[in-house]
């Protein structure tokens, strides 16, 4: 019982210290720390808000690209806004952005020298405290300890793993440590005390090129980093492994071996009177990149979908089949006003009469494009195999493609094409 009672002192005063310790690291913090506002022009309300930090004494300020996208796009419609921890409020310009890391630097007028957050020099090590600040729901600034737990498996772009509780609102704030210096910066939430950083190198970077060379133009800019990460991407996976997969016995499909692209199985074998036997693998890259509230790019998604009719007749089967290809469409969400209307290209793909045609597929296909409007050389990819050389087996190959040069769409098609086949 002595123990018991030992371990609940020990676990008591624990959470004692650790409130003491983060309210001591918000009062020394705060005046570095603001709530950034974008404001429509036209109405004078907000539109949106999220948080931010100093981290020059000159008036930098780091937040979420997010936090300020529309203005990014659109600076005709909106401006953007600091609210400091005594009530002041200014206008700030945009200084810089990184759109694939979800940053962005702002900066504010300043009349002498500013405290400011001084950048790590070092990451985290796995389990050490941490203290996450922000505005979560425009109710003011607050401190949530949580803890490091490395970074986000399964993840192209590196996010860190935070064991806090990251609220709305609190977007582009800080994560710290105990000796004050920033980690990370608050990006995401998964709920159930699970959110996501961005690591504080990313910032680092992204402040350090502005030093050198301030961007000229911010649209550029996104379009160059754009461009440069799906090269990057689209690289990883066409120079990849891509292993072969029986589907149902009977296909041969690839899976490509990346961590970060992951993969589900589903079938409806258990239904002994549906009217078609199905099996389904799908794949796809569990992140993307935001660009507007309405405009994602970045995202991949690949399906297979193989279909054997149980006493149908070979019309009522093709009939269910095309319904299956109907259904395919775009993996991401864009308007009007970001991209062009999608130019589709029909073909009959027929295999090589010199090679062994028992296996080759017969694929009626659709490769369909639609080019991004603002960043130019970018497009959305959709591909569709369907095949049609068996009466009731059928095998339907799909996958999207958002944000991709012409050249990695053309080199990605070509090698998924000759990776599906009949076994």
């Amino acid at each position: 019982m002595k123990d018991f009672f030992t371990l609940i002192f020990i676990l008591i005063s624990s959470t004692t210290y650790a409130k003491e310790q983060a309210e001591e690291i918000f009062a020394q913090l705060t005046p570095s720390l603001y709530q950034i506002k974008l404001i429509d022009k036209a109405s004078g309300e907000k539109s949106s808000i999220g948080s931010g930090f100093q981290i020059s004494s000159d008036g930098i300020i780091a937040t979420n690209y997010h936090v300020i996208s529309s203005y990014a796009r659109h600076p005709e419609k909106y401006r953007i806004e600091y609210l400091d921890n005594r009530g002041k409020t200014a206008e700030v310009e945009l200084i810089s952005v990184d759109v694939i890391n979800d940053l962005a630097l702002i900066k504010r007028q300043v009349e002498g020298d500013m405290p400011y957050f001084k950048l790590s020099d070092k990451k985290p090590i796995k389990g050490e405290k941490l203290f996450a600040l922000g505005n979560p729901h425009d109710l003011g600034m607050i401190v949530v300890p949580g803890t490091y737990n490395g970074l986000k498996k399964e993840s192209f772009n590196e996010r860190i793993h935070f064991t806090g509780s990251i609220n709305s609102g609190m977007s582009g704030g800080p994560v710290v440590n105990k000796s004050e210096k920033v980690v990370g910066i608050n990006v995401a939430t998964s709920g159930n005390q699970i959110g996501f950083l961005v690591p504080h190198d990313k910032l680092v970077n992204l402040f350090n090129d502005y030093n050198i060379k301030a961007p000229a133009d911010i649209k550029k800019q996104m379009a160059e980093q754009l461009h440069a990460n799906q090269n990057k991407l689209m690289k990883a996976l066409i120079n990849s492994t891509w292993q072969s997969k029986e589907l149902d016995g009977k296909a041969i499909i690839p899976i490509i071996e990346v961590p970060f692209i992951r993969c589900w199985g589903d079938s409806n074998s258990d239904k002994t009177d549906a009217l078609i036997k199905a099996a389904i693998a799908s794949c796809s890259l569990d992140e993307n990149t935001y660009l507007s509230s309405h405009f994602f790019t970045g995202s991949i998604e690949i399906q297979f979908r193989y279909m054997q009719a149980r006493n149908l007749s070979d019309n009522k089967f093709y009939h269910l089949y095309q319904q299956q290809i109907s259904r395919a469409s775009a993996g991401n969400r864009a308007g009007k006003d970001d991209v062009s209307e999608y130019q589709c290209h029909h073909d009959l793909i027929t295999p090589d009469s010199t090679a062994n045609t028992s296996k080759e597929i017969n694929n009626k296909s659709v490769f369909c494009t639609r080019a991004y409007k603002d960043f130019p050389g970018l497009f959305d990819v959709l591909y569709l195999g369907a095949s049609v050389d068996k009466n009731q087996q059928a095998l339907v190959s799909h996958f999207t493609l958002a944000g991709v040069s012409q050249e990695n769409a053309m080199a990605f098609t070509g090698k998924f094409m000759e990776a599906v086949s009949w076994k």
